[in-house]
C-alpha cells in the first residue's frame, strides 16, 4: 500500500492484488539483494528495499495492465 501511495496515478486493482504486488516486490528486492551480494543467505530485504521492489512491480503491472 505504501508503494501504491508513492506512485501517482489511478489503480483499478483491489486490496488483494495490491497485497500480492507488495509481496512480489519484497521477493524481488530480496532476490536482487542476494544477486548483488547486499544480503547474506539468511537475510531478507529491508523495509525500504521491499518498498522499492514493490514500486518496480507496480510500475511493471501498470505497463502490462494498461495495454489490455
Amino acid at each position: 500500500m505504501i508503494a501504491k501511495a508513492l506512485v501517482p496515478g489511478r489503480d483499478p486493482q483491489g486490496c488483494i492484488v495490491t497485497v500480492l504486488l507488495g509481496i512480489a516486490g519484497a521477493v524481488l528486492a530480496g532476490w536482487l539483494g542476494h544477486q548483488l551480494h547486499w544480503y547474506h543467505n539468511s537475510q531478507g530485504a529491508g523495509f525500504l528495499a521491499a518498498i522499492l521492489g514493490a514500486v518496480i512491480i507496480l510500475l511493471i503491472w501498470r505497463l502490462v495492465a494498461g495495454r489490455r
